[in-house]
């Protein structure tokens, strides 16, 4: 692999492609081939910045040496694991290309389909998103989760969000710009997306399995995943608590009566002993536990929110500036921590 020509710290790339990587030393060399291929084509500058989210394997010492050969190779490390949405945030903070582009490193999502994307925005739209009109190799239970997920999102949330979508999407630097003011803890970067608004459009793609290695996305991450998108984006739970205690009030309301003639034509013996009051008791339980914890969840991100930490902690980058491209409005503490930076350019 030659060396690529070095661009100017001062010139501004066309496109910045992003990519979150955990673990993903099987895909990353793949991932800059194809990404390198498809974006030469366009006859334009780019970037890929490639933000390591704390991986165990050797992500890390690839990135740094893609980032040593090509200098629009571009990593961000963090100190820990942060988790996918933030390490998609990072990317964004840091990207500088007039149009952002957000893509997964296990090549489910082809980069190809970013020329698509590209005549897109060159035809005036800000958001183009990718619909995944077909998923291949992912398990029935998945695919089957999956669109239910899409669907109760799309009816519940105070927002549009396609339906069958992603993050996989380009995104003008406006909106970007706008999404880098949105510091909430708790991220579900499509609907952020949608909740921005602008001019946007979706192109269909194939989704093909997963190239190397294991989903990051086992059932107990995917089922928080769908908590923080219905959670950050409708109050439906909260109103459904005042729906099933409207129900129940009216249930009781009908049964009082009901039992109190039945005794009084059957005997006394009707409906009587403590087994069938236990029996109640543990269902109101039940459904007032459940409501307690929905309360709380909503809570919880009040207090995540109040306590204002950092969304993430940067150890180092290359080839990249000490500081993301945020002019952060909000109040209290920065939105982001550089614990140290080194710019391969300079060892």
């Amino acid at each position: 692999m030659q060396k690529q020509t070095r661009q100017t710290a001062m010139t501004q790339p066309t496109y910045s492609i992003v990519a979150p990587i955990y673990n993903e030393e099987g895909n990353i060399p793949l991932l800059y081939d194809r990404i390198r291929q498809v974006m030469d084509s366009t006859g334009e500058s780019w970037e890929l910045v490639l933000v390591n989210d704390g991986s165990k394997d050797r992500s890390p010492e690839l990135i740094r040496e893609l980032s040593e050969k090509d200098n629009r190779v571009k990593g961000i490390f963090f100190a820990r694991n942060f988790g996918h949405q933030i390490a998609v945030t990072a990317g964004i903070d840091y990207a500088s290309g007039r149009a952002v582009v957000l893509i997964d490193a296990d090549l489910q999502d082809p980069p190809e389909v970013i020329l698509e994307m590209i005549e897109r925005w060159k035809a005036g739209y800000e958001v183009v998103y990718a619909v995944r009109a077909e998923r291949k190799g992912e398990s029935k239970f998945k695919l089957w989760t999956a669109k239910l997920f899409y669907r109760i999102i799309y009816r519940i949330t105070d927002v549009s969000i396609p339906l069958d979508t992603g993050d996989f999407r380009l995104m003008d630097e406006r909106v970007v710009h706008v999404l880098r003011q949105m510091r909430e803890h708790n991220r579900f970067i499509r609907g952020m997306t949608s909740w921005v608004g602008f001019k946007q459009t979706g192109v269909n793609y194939v989704r093909e399995a997963r190239f190397s290695g294991e989903t990051k996305y086992p059932f107990r991450k995917m089922l928080r995943f769908a908590w923080d998108a219905v959670t950050g984006f409708s109050y439906f739970p909260l109103q459904v608590m005042i729906y099933f205690s409207g129900l129940f009030g009216f249930l009781a309301m009908m049964t009082i009566p009901v039992i109190a003639l039945l005794r009084i034509t059957q005997g006394e013996e009707f409906f009587g002993g403590q087994a069938t009051t236990i029996v109640l008791l543990l269902l109101m339980s039940a459904f007032q536990l459940f409501f307690l914890f929905v309360m709380g969840q909503y809570v919880a991100r009040i207090y995540d929110e109040t306590r204002d930490r950092p969304l993430y902690v940067v150890a180092n980058t290359s080839n990249l500036p000490d500081k993301p491209n945020i002019s952060y409005r909000g109040q209290g503490h920065s939105p982001y921590l550089v614990a140290d930076t080194t710019n391969l350019d300079q060892q």
